[in-house]
């Protein structure tokens, strides 16, 4: 088997619906693949489907179920529902995979498949591997009798189960009275569900970009867009607003004043909320290469460490794994809390954020901020050919930039998994350094494609 991945990538398959890979085809040979992959023992197999709300996501939707059900496998259609609902109901519902029709925060135009093991967890990369290598060598004769075809049906009660799920992390004996929340879903799959957990804790619920039309899912609006989200929070007098991207893996939140909290703020707010009570396990948290010094810095103030790995939920989720933590996240907003999901879930991290500020009866503004960030700054490149990373001349730069930087700050140049692009990311302390370094590396950056 080759370890070449052709159709996934750090998460899932992902493209341009009715272009390859998000054909009809390719979805339908996905499902018969992975169906018979997961067969294991004389029982009724079972998936989970979910979807978010992109117009693409009937016709994917519809080529899946019709590849599993040909490998045999019984589908329970689940319908909009965020990713870690997904990831859930594999588990409590002891089915044999869980798949979500996502492009999570992308526009319309793009729609993804995500997988999840019978644990909840998302597939490994050699479990895609053969997948892939299924799809490559054929399967005619192991497809289903026609007396061991699979049947479709609809789980009318997924959403309440996933409700319930959300509340139960909420500590007992706390409520949301007298908060006033806004909750922006992005016009995506936790349109319904965020709401309506928030509101059955006590809530005020003021509701943005809960209207889904299949062509305006994130668009201008949800985790990545969050002003509109702040704007209705300093519209509404609310006490937090809380915004969502398309499937609801990832979070933005803004205090009543206005201010965007990142990823990295709400990591070191739960995790010094979760030491001092006794949650946290594994004296520490883990991030990824992007989150800023100044959460490092924080947890070694509270005799935490922070574990670094690539850039991608899936890799922070392995890496809590092996070293028994419960707390993960990246600075972009994909919170892992492990003793409530098994995937990054939006609402569960925005509950554990509201538990804190129910607790401590202070505004967002003085419980949001925990600490002061170093001065970061990122650009992307594009490029063309070979990675310009190997260049003598941008080499020699990085050197020198490191050698500058010292043990005050930090460079990282890595490409992007998904386009032909180099990411170039520097911080420290001093502001004007941080221009220094990343000016520099980005001259030679582009000095490489003057060459070529």
């Amino acid at each position: 088997m080759s370890g070449l991945r052709r159709l996934f990538g750090t998460d899932g398959i992902r493209g341009t619906a009715n272009t390859a890979p998000m054909t009809v085809e390719i979805a339908q040979r996905l499902g018969q693949a992975a169906g018979l992959r997961f067969k294991r023992g004389s029982h009724r197999h079972r998936v989970v489907l979910g979807k978010d709300t992109r117009l693409s996501g009937y016709m994917i939707e519809c080529a899946l179920v019709s590849g599993f059900l040909s490998a045999g496998v019984d589908v329970m259609q689940v319908g909009p529902l965020p990713t870690p609902a997904i990831a859930m109901l594999t588990r409590s519902l002891r089915a044999d995979l869980g798949v979500m029709i996502s492009a999570s925060h992308n526009s319309f135009e793009d729609n993804g498949i995500k997988l999840f093991g019978p644990d909840g967890f998302k597939l490994s990369d050699e479990a895609e591997l053969e997948i892939e290598a299924l799809m490559e060598a054929g399967f005619v004769d192991r497809l289903a009798a026609p007396d061991a075809i699979g049947r479709a049906s609809r789980l009318t009660d997924a959403a309440g189960r996933y409700v319930e799920s959300a509340k139960a992390s909420f500590p007992r004996g706390r409520r949301l009275d007298g908060l006033r929340i806004v909750i922006d879903c992005g016009h995506g799959a936790a349109y319904r569900v965020a709401p309506t957990a928030l509101w059955e804790l006590g809530a005020e619920v003021i509701r943005i970009g809960c209207a889904p039309d299949g062509l305006n899912i994130n668009r201008d609006c949800g985790s990545t867009s969050p002003e509109a989200m702040r704007a209705c929070v300093l519209e509404n007098r609310a006490d937090l607003g809380i915004a969502l991207d398309g499937d609801a893996d990832r979070v933005a939140i803004a205090d009543e004043r206005g201010r965007i909290v990142d990823g990295d703020q709400i990591l070191g707010l739960i995790a010094r909320s979760w030491k001092q009570s006794g949650r946290l396990a594994g004296s520490g948290v883990v991030a990824t290469v992007m989150s800023n010094m100044g959460l490092e810095r924080l947890l070694a103030g509270h005799g935490l460490r922070l574990e670094r790995t690539a850039v991608g939920d899936r890799y922070v989720v392995e890496r809590m794994r092996e070293l028994e933590m419960n707390l993960g996240g990246e600075q972009s907003g994909h919170m892992v809390l492990s003793d409530f999901a098994t995937t990054g879930d939006g609402l569960l991290a925005a509950l554990q954020v509201l538990s804190v500020l129910v607790e401590r009866q202070r505004p967002a503004s003085e419980v949001c901020q925990v600490f002061e960030p170093f001065p970061q700054k990122l650009r992307s490149l594009r490029f063309s050919g070979t990675s310009p990373l190997h260049d003598p001349g941008v080499i020699a730069m990085r050197r020198w930039a490191e050698s500058l930087l010292g043990d005050s700050g930090r460079l990282l140049l890595r490409e992007s998994g998904t386009e032909p692009l180099v990411r170039v990311m520097a911080e420290a302390e001093d502001a004007a350094l941080v221009e220094q370094v990343v000016d520099g590396m980005c001259d030679a950056i582009r000095r490489t494609e003057l060459a070529a």
